[in-house]
């Protein structure tokens, strides 16, 4: 495994729609690995291949309840509304109000080629939407309906917990 370099932004390649996994090789199963780790060390909750380098439909996400691997990961279904504030490895310094699916079904394959369907609410609900935007060249800060920086995010967040008080 190996921590690997996160592509930023206006990096040309985070607009570039990655291509399907064909075959599941030693390669695809590295890059599961070596994302992982990527993720884990710079604190993030998802990654995707694209982010990495690799114009591959790959992703990772953990948003606290275990890791999720999944090749060629497609959303089948969404409901609900949510607005919240997203930040990006991609884009560090910034974050945004983005409006997302509340739920999210998605289904792709896991390491070993099997199906599976991943069903998330929330925050992996939307880590599952973000992920899968990089897959088709689209970043957070396209649908935003607001940016801010780090310090703004802090204020955002402390009147969030005001008012859940």
């Amino acid at each position: 495994m190996a921590i690997r370099m996160i592509v930023k932004h206006p990096d040309p390649l985070l607009r570039q729609v990655a291509k399907p996994v064909t075959k599941i090789t030693p390669n695809v199963l590295k890059l599961l690995d070596d994302m992982a780790e990527t993720m884990y060390d710079a604190d993030g909750v998802g990654l995707a291949a694209p982010q990495v380098g690799v114009l591959k439909r790959v992703i990772v996400v953990d948003v606290g309840d275990g890791l999720i691997e999944l090749i060629n990961p497609e959303i089948v279904e969404m409901s609900g509304e949510q607005v919240g504030p997203e930040g990006c490895l991609s884009i560090p310094g910034l974050y945004g109000d983005v409006r997302r699916a509340k739920y999210c079904k998605v289904k792709g394959l896991n390491r070993h080629g099997q199906e599976i369907v991943v069903e998330g609410e929330d925050l992996l609900a939307r880590a599952l939407q973000h992920e899968v935007d990089h897959l088709n060249g689209r970043l957070f800060i396209d649908i935003a309906e607001r940016l801010y920086d780090k310090d703004e995010l802090a204020k955002h967040s402390g009147e969030a917990a005001d008012e859940e008080e």
